[in-house]
């Protein structure tokens, strides 16, 4: 029976494989463009939508963040700013708690980041790409870290694949402090009496459940507005994160993010560097488990080529 069960799992392995490699060389049917505009406004277009499904804000004098997020087919937004109930949060951003004393998590103005730059690198196609340069300054404006966001983003199965990395290097020896939250955040347009819920891999629910536990990905899903089945956005972990599989703040709103510093201090010297990768899955619809470690599988895959 334990022979069986150890040939079944190495069959399961190569058939993963094998699809891996096929996916890998097919060319999806959906067709992007990216266009910039003033003040740092980078927008992603989708054939036959007339209006951006994606925003990238990049503006010189505060934090960088993806705002309005719009459902695949183009109806719902699935991101919010600066909502009542936390109104430092601004859609989908990255931001570090407790960096040498400083809160770039609450504060995410122009006496905290500085813009180097922001460009494109993949203007059209199957899928597209584009970056941010912004430093973390201190109380007297220096640079402390200058972090890169990178992304790229494409379209399978009717699901957008939001692709980050993050890379952040030291400007200064800087010391990131144990705390509950801090690093990639998603802020979706939560009221009070919502239908919706925040679910792990694990299958725990929302915050009573699932904050602090450590799963390889967690999606949100809720009602939203001028649509009649939920939109949701799921975060993959990746197996190179330091962290991984990184624990999960998971607020009260339905807020939530991994973060390496639930689990304690973390430090960069002066010129050292550190990377995290994550894929974004945004769809509408029900939650399908099954099809979400599919989709992680497939994540791990393309990206160890």
């Amino acid at each position: 029976m334990k022979r069986m069960k150890r040939l079944f799992s190495y069959l399961e392995t190569c058939v993963w494989y094998l699809c891996c490699l096929l996916m890998v060389s097919v060319s999806y049917g959906q067709s992007f463009h990216l266009m910039e505009a003033s003040d740092g406004l980078i927008q992603v277009y989708k054939d036959g939508i007339d209006t951006p499904v994606l925003s990238q804000q990049a503006k010189p004098d505060m934090r960088p963040y993806l705002h309005p997020v719009i459902a695949p087919d183009g109806k719902g937004v699935l991101t919010e700013v600066h909502p009542s109930h936390h109104l430092h949060q601004t859609g989908i951003y990255w931001g570090l708690k407790k960096v040498n004393g400083r809160d770039f998590f609450m504060n995410n103005g122009g006496d905290y980041y500085k813009k180097q730059a922001a460009r494109i690198i993949k203007k059209e196609g199957s899928s597209v790409s584009w970056q941010t340069v912004y430093d973390l300054i201190d109380e007297r404006g220096a640079g402390i870290i200058r972090e890169t966001q990178k992304w790229q983003l494409q379209e399978r199965e009717g699901v957008i694949l939001l692709d980050l990395e993050w890379r952040g290097v030291g400007l200064k020896k800087v010391t990131m402090e144990q705390f509950f939250v801090g690093g990639l955040f998603i802020r979706m347009p939560w009221y009070a009496g919502i239908a919706g819920e925040a679910v792990n891999a694990l299958g725990e629910k929302n915050m009573a459940q699932a904050e602090g536990h450590r799963a390889i990905w967690m999606d949100v899903g809720m009602e939203i507005e001028g649509r009649d089945e939920w939109g949701h956005i799921a975060i993959l972990d990746h197996p190179d994160n330091v962290a991984f599989p990184s624990p999960w703040r998971v607020d009260n709103q339905l807020g939530v993010g991994p973060s390496r510093q639930i689990l304690g201090n973390w430090s960069l010297s002066i010129g050292e560097s550190a990377t995290e990768k994550y894929r974004l899955v945004i769809y509408t619809g029900d939650l399908d488990n099954y099809k979400l470690r599919r989709l992680w599988k497939n994540y791990i895959c393309e990206t160890n080529q």
